[in-house]
């Protein structure tokens, strides 16, 4: 879906307290590498959980197109049959991608290991988003790519029969970037490296262990790590299913409106707690608030908590720490909402990587921020923010610029600003976190998110 035409604008409202439990989607980052691995291994791959949105939706149906066999069973339950590794088959016409920049790198990347050729189209969102980060690596693996102006789509892949294996250094930290070489190194002549200065979202390698292949992780020197793949090892389904944990990225949002909203209480269960994904729970805990992760266990792998919190404190500023911006780079406007009703001054450097998301996430953030009154100021890579310890003024039309982040931070500020604040278009949310309005409204107990008159 694209999100093109008339816009819904919605409305978020002054709420009281936040009560309940809140059941938040399956985790995105899980749920795409669990279809496209399925759909790639021997096997019937049996998956709980699967966040049914229209992004995860998009990868579906592109597996679907290059022959792998992936439906919906009941209750939430979903299956994958995989072609086997080197079986893809070309689609016959261009792939929808939407909004997901996470589906269109990874699948170019299985797409550039197997002697196919796929094109890739997206919504006015991604086709700004730039290819070439992934183009570099995957053309020096023997694959061919065609792409509209600045490496952008739409974009046609040539994939390579007999995939080179390099060593390649990220030069940004970039899960995208490493596990669309990984993936196009599972069927290359040799070992393929994937050299990371900052330890990024490991779930590729997770996913890959759990159907059989074998990644190796060796510790460098200043913190850097080498990710090491054999190409050709064989990939089969598992005998236990995956169970998806439920998204941090789409728990922030909640978690901030509890927050920020005194007297909330609210429990967020089976949370995935993977270390490089966690970075805004253990800001927000140094901001003074009060969180506690109960039930801490693993699951399919991954680490997972029941997260309790409690609006009783106001927050304090702190400085971000830059070795953990990877590990929470699409929590930042969430965080940022967060410090705009702290005391004392919010410092966040290394924030690149958040010019390239679904929009240029830092200028957008902080033109939304500013129209709402936060006093602020921002740098090619940082943002400072200047809590006073008070609601901000709100008020404000926002322009998301297609980001579902974006759209779902701005709503959670309405919730505890002094006036109502208004995101320009609703639809975006549905890429992600698709009851996002009925269950803040049931947190609530009234509509504070609407349909703005």
């Amino acid at each position: 879906m694209t999100h093109a035409g008339e816009k819904t604008p919605f409305q978020s409202l002054k709420s009281g307290p936040l009560k309940g439990t809140a059941a938040i989607p399956g985790d995105k980052s899980t749920s795409h590498r669990s279809l496209m691995l399925g759909g790639l291994a021997k096997g019937k791959t049996i998956v709980h959980g699967l966040l049914e949105g229209e992004d995860v939706l998009n990868t579906a149906a592109a597996m679907r197109a290059m022959g792998a066999k992936i439906e919906k069973l009941k209750d939430g339950i979903w299956s994958a049959e995989g072609v086997g590794l080197g079986n893809l088959k070309s689609p016959s016409q261009s792939m929808e991608m939407g909004n997901s920049g996470t589906s269109t790198r990874l699948l170019a990347g299985l797409v550039s290991g197997h002697p196919i050729t796929a094109s890739f189209h997206g919504d006015a969102s991604l086709t700004k988003r730039p290819m070439g980060r992934i183009i570099t690596p995957l053309e020096s693996m023997g694959a061919k790519f065609e792409t509209s102006e600045g490496g952008r789509l739409p974009m046609t892949v040539h994939g390579e029969a007999n995939p080179k294996s390099i060593t390649y250094k990220l030069p940004v930290a970039s899960a995208q970037v490493k596990s669309a070489i990984m993936l196009a190194g599972l069927r290359g002549d040799g070992v393929t490296t994937v050299i990371e200065t900052k330890p990024t979202r490991d779930h590729t390698e997770n996913m890959l262990r759990h159907f059989g292949v074998k990644v190796d992780v060796e510790n460098l020197a200043d913190g850097a790590q080498a990710i090491h793949l054999k190409g050709g090892q064989d990939m089969v389904a598992g005998d236990k299913p995956i169970y998806v944990p439920s998204d941090p990225s789409s728990a922030a949002f909640p978690a901030v409106a509890a927050l920020i909203c005194e007297g909330s209480e609210v429990i967020l269960p089976r949370i995935g707690m993977n270390p490089r994904r966690n970075g805004i729970f253990l800001c927000l805990k140094e901001m003074g608030a009060d969180i506690t992760f109960e039930d801490e266990r693993t699951e399919a792998g991954e680490p997972v908590a029941d997260i309790y919190l409690r609006g009783t404190k106001t927050l304090q500023g702190i400085t971000v720490p830059e070795e953990r911006v990877p590990s929470m780079i699409d929590e930042f406007p969430a965080l940022f909402v967060a410090a705009s009703f702290a005391s004392g001054v919010t410092r966040c450097t290394g924030l690149e990587e958040l010019r390239v998301k679904e929009s240029d996430r830092l200028a957008v953030m902080v033109k939304g921020l500013e129209s709402c009154g936060v006093k602020l100021e921002m740098g090619q890579d940082s943002l400072t923010i200047y809590g006073n310890g008070q609601p901000p003024r709100g008020g404000a039309l926002i322009e998301t610029a297609l980001d579902h982040r974006i759209a779902m931070s701005f709503l959670v500020m309405g919730l505890a600003s002094e006036q109502a604040v208004t995101i320009d278009d609703i639809a975006p949310v549905a890429t992600s976190f698709p009851h996002f309005v009925d269950l803040m409204n049931r947190l609530s107990g009234s509509p504070s998110i609407k349909k703005a008159a």
